[in-house]
């Protein structure tokens, strides 16, 4: 079936923070020059910000940059950070508080906000919108279309209205082909498109092996009593260390009464019995998150993966028509925690490199080597430079002599130590054997403190249309059960912060059992997935979480 196109000279497929910067910035320099760009951002979520969490502890540099008035302009940076807390927990109830001379120094919060990323993001495709942007939230692009030369032409938009069976029903609307002189990836973690890109062009064939984290994100109301707006708490230890594993939380005390906590977990973990979830509701019975809970209203929930591995895992940006920007490609900063300002970076140094191009009268389909030019010579390459081996110190060393070396190296010698830590092992493939360890009984949760997977995707806000394609495409059916089960206990059922796979019985007869609905599109399952066996593609256009205030 022949697809409608359209032309533009720059599609941006992802309106998260670099996305949405790559598109303003972009309309910034073809209104100064007066030399016309048309720009379009295409957005799986709902609308821009559904799909949007982090933390968040926000780095204003790249908005100062992006907007030099960014406060006039009513930009949502509302909570200045007031005070750093770092906590290490021993156990349930223990807990020791980091002297803050030992604390490495990307973790000071001085001068930063506390945030809610996703209205950052609301606001973001407001004033692109202003700039004659073409937006078009609840389009998931689906596929990567290509010229006869290889080279990059666009994106296609999914079809709607196919059943589970992939036949067309009376809503039946044929997606949309979007095609351009350069086309930019900006669709956050393990993006499915640019998953597809780093293979087919070999972008990471000089780099070492991206490594993730998987984020669980509640937010709270809590006894105006307790709230200390401002307030920036981090912390590492129990649970995680019961299992070896690695990881760290937090908790921001944000405005109106409200507080976000989280736990991270290195997806490099090694028991197959570890719930991520689970781990994240046994860390708030800990006193120090705990006692701001008390009497509080947990009001949303959500999870995503996190790319953590650094300039080191930083695959190549550019390839013929296109190019990686944001978490896509995996700018984020480990040492901070943060990875919004680099996002933002990331695409404003793309935007140039493009604009560049098409102001010399390029007619697209070529490599836009200028971006990788830019980012080596600006501060966010500084910036990844020096924090090149905090993630893999961690990973290879542990959480202590980790540590250690981490302050050594930020602390004492600026992130600038003459050798590199490499981490060249995915993933996918530290998980043991079952056999090796014995199931973890985690606690039941009270309702009130801890809570269940289901009762927590429901204030997720997360839907689907039920009758579609299954968006959690299984490479091999029979690995859940003849592999990954025997020699895994198969993990799907407990990596997943959502509740999408079960292994169900009847008539004595197993089964895998995939609650695509359930999807809050984290990720989690095609990155630690030992078999590599599941490709998360985009389900229909709209689907999937929508997060308000995360």
């Amino acid at each position: 079936m022949e697809r409608e196109a359209m032309e533009f000279d720059v599609v941006i497929v992802g309106g998260g923070p670099a996305g949405l910067s790559a598109a303003i910035r972009l309309r910034q320099l073809s209104i100064e020059s007066g030399h016309e760009v048309s720009v379009c951002v295409v957005e799986k979520g709902s609308e821009f910000g559904a799909h949007i969490l982090s933390g968040a502890v926000f780095e204003a540099r790249a908005m100062e940059e992006l907007f030099p008035n960014w406060k006039a302009d009513g930009a949502p940076l509302n909570v200045p950070v007031k005070g750093d807390e770092v906590y290490f927990l021993t156990s349930q109830t223990g807990a020791i508080k980091t002297p803050d001379w030992i604390i490495p120094k990307p973790m000071h919060n001085h001068g930063n906000y506390i945030v809610s990323l996703g209205n950052i993001v609301r606001w973001l495709a407001t004033k692109a919108e202003e700039l004659e942007v073409m937006l078009f939230p609840g389009f998931a692009a689906s596929e990567v279309l290509y010229n006869e030369d290889g080279s990059v032409r666009g994106v296609a938009t999914g079809d709607m209205g196919v059943s589970r069976t992939g036949e067309h029903k009376h809503s039946f609307t044929p997606g949309y082909e979007l095609h351009a002189k350069y086309t930019l990836f900006a669709e956050g973690c393990r993006g499915h498109l640019g998953k597809m890109l780093i293979s087919h062009f070999e972008l990471d064939k000089d780099s070492d092996p991206q490594h993730y984290g998987i984020g669980i994100k509640e937010l709270w109301e809590i006894d105006p009593a307790k709230h200390q707006e401002g307030l920036v708490m981090h912390g590492a230890g129990w649970p995680l260390t019961e299992t070896g594993s690695t990881g760290g939380w937090w908790m921001y005390h944000a405005e109106n009464n409200q507080v976000t906590l989280g736990l991270i977990t290195d997806l490099s973990y090694h028991n197959p019995y570890l719930s991520p979830f689970d781990e994240m509701q046994r860390l708030k019975h800990n006193p120090v998150l705990k006692q701001y809970l008390e009497g509080g209203k947990r009001i949303s929930y959500g999870a995503r993966a996190v790319v953590k591995g650094g300039l080191n895992s930083l695959p190549k940006l550019t390839f013929p028509g296109g190019l990686l920007i944001g978490d896509d490609a995996g700018f984020l900063n480990f040492s901070k925690i943060k990875g919004s300002h680099t996002a933002m970076k990331s695409g404003m140094l793309a935007a140039e490199g493009v604009f560049e191009a098409l102001k010399a009268g390029r007619s697209g389909g070529d490599e836009v080597v200028e971006y990788a030019d830019k980012f080596e010579a600006s501060w966010l390459y500084e910036e990844l430079y020096k924090a090149r081996n905090f993630g893999a110190a961690m990973h290879r060393m542990g959480t202590f002599m980790g540590a250690a070396y981490n302050f050594v190296e930020q602390n004492l010698f600026d992130g600038k130590l003459p050798f590199n830590i490499h981490d060249t092992t995915p993933d996918y493939k530290t998980l043991d054997l079952a056999s090796f360890h014995t199931p973890i009984d985690y606690p039941k949760p009270d309702g009130k403190i801890s809570f269940d997977k289901l009762s927590s995707v429901f204030i997720s806000n997360t839907n689907h249309e039920e009758d579609q394609p299954i968006h959690l495409n299984l490479k091999d059916a029979s690995i859940p059960l003849t592999k990954n089960l025997k020699l895994y206990a198969e993990p799907a059922q407990r990596y997943c912060p959502a509740g999408v796979y079960e292994i169900v019985e009847a008539a004595g007869e197993k089964r895998f059992q995939i609650n695509a609905q359930n999807c809050v599109h984290c990720k989690t399952c095609d990155i630690k997935d030992p078999a590599q066996n599941i490709n998360w593609v985009v389900p229909e256009g709209g689907g999937g979480p929508n997060y308000p205030n995360m």
